[in-house]
């Protein structure tokens, strides 16, 4: 059950935010940015569970790439309009990126897929560029305690679903391990983007913490020993050519 698994991962991303919060002493925010940070959590389960159910199906690489560039798509556009354009080769960065991450992870199928089958990547893509762009006006102030209100209620939707709505299951036990591991790093990642866009640029930041199919490629080829193809390749050096434009 997709919810049972998000419930288990929102829980532990939850604690350990609380955890960090408590332990660093950063400012606590005012109200706004905490509503803000719970909205972003709802986008960003919206995002996850559509993100989830589309990998459970056989075009895996669509799903992903097209998530991608969507979720990195929507917050470019918002921050260009709230922040100005940045420059030009930066720019040509993001259009490399949105290059490498359709490379690195489009299915060699994309053409037997028909736009019906789209709905559950656009709205995963849709529900993370949300939740990217809420971030970034959540965390003015303090970054920890907004991704707590996040994470909190990330929690809430899924339990009101598996417990008063009877719909799904919690995962096995034996999975437990698994699926907190997964909580850990999605904590871990939302803490370092929230911290990345209060310091710097929402689309800088939100397009390079698109380009995960990079690092999911690269680790693929690493420890699996999986072989990329010629396509993917060309997607990794498009990658390392978008980073050195962004970065500039």
């Amino acid at each position: 059950s997709v919810f049972g698994v998000l419930l288990v991962a929102n829980i532990t991303g939850a604690v350990l935010l609380t955890i960090c919060a408590l332990w660093f002493g950063g400012p606590v925010p005012d109200i706004y940015s905490f509503l803000i940070g719970a909205s972003a959590g709802i986008a960003g389960l919206i995002g996850l569970a559509a993100f989830y159910k589309g990998l459970a199906s056989e075009h895996m690489g669509m799903v992903a790439s097209l998530a991608a560039v969507i979720s990195a798509a929507l917050p470019v556009f918002f921050g260009m309009l709230l922040e100005g354009f940045p420059s030009n080769r930066q720019i040509a960065g993001f259009a490399a990126a949105f290059v490498a991450i359709w490379q690195l992870s489009v299915s060699e199928k994309f053409h037997t897929i028909r736009w019906r089958q789209l709905s559950l990547p656009v709205t995963a893509g849709i529900g993370f560029g949300f939740s990217f762009i809420l971030i970034d006006q959540a965390v003015g102030q303090s970054v920890l305690w907004p991704l707590v209100a996040t994470k909190m209620m990330a929690t809430v939707v899924p339990i009101t679903l598996l417990l008063i709505f009877r719909i799904g299951t919690m995962p096995p036990k034996p999975k437990y391990p698994i699926v907190c591991l997964t909580g850990f790093f999605d904590a871990a990642g939302t803490a370092f983007y929230a911290s990345a866009a209060q310091v710097g640029r929402l689309d800088i930041s939100a397009v390079l913490a698109s380009m995960h199919p990079a690092i999911t490629a690269f680790l693929a080829w690493l420890i699996l020993k999986e072989r990329l193809s010629r396509r993917q390749w060309i997607g990794v050096i498009t990658a390392l050519i978008a980073l050195a434009l962004i970065a500039t």
